[in-house]
C-alpha cells in the first residue's frame, strides 16, 4: 500500500470512529444529526477526538462525561 493510500484508509478509519460516535449519541438521545443539538455534539466529539479519544467506544464514554459536567 503506497503512503497516499495509507493516509487515505487512516482518514477514512477516522471519519468512521466519529460519524458511528455521533449516531449511536444521537440515536439514544433521540437527536437529529443535522439539528444544532446534534452539530454542537459534533464539534465536541471532533475536539475529543483531538483529544485523544480515538475509538468509537473511548468517544462515547467521553461523550458521556462531557454531558456530566
Amino acid at each position: 500500500m503506497t503512503a497516499a493510500a495509507t493516509s487515505l484508509s487512516s482518514q477514512s478509519d477516522d471519519v468512521d470512529v466519529l460519524a458511528g460516535a455521533l449516531y449511536a449519541w444521537c440515536a439514544e438521545r433521540n437527536i437529529k444529526l443535522r439539528s444544532q443539538q446534534g452539530l454542537s455534539i459534533a464539534s465536541i466529539a471532533i475536539d475529543l477526538y483531538h483529544a485523544g479519544h480515538q475509538t468509537q467506544d473511548d468517544l462515547l464514554v467521553a461523550l458521556h462525561e462531557c454531558e456530566l459536567h
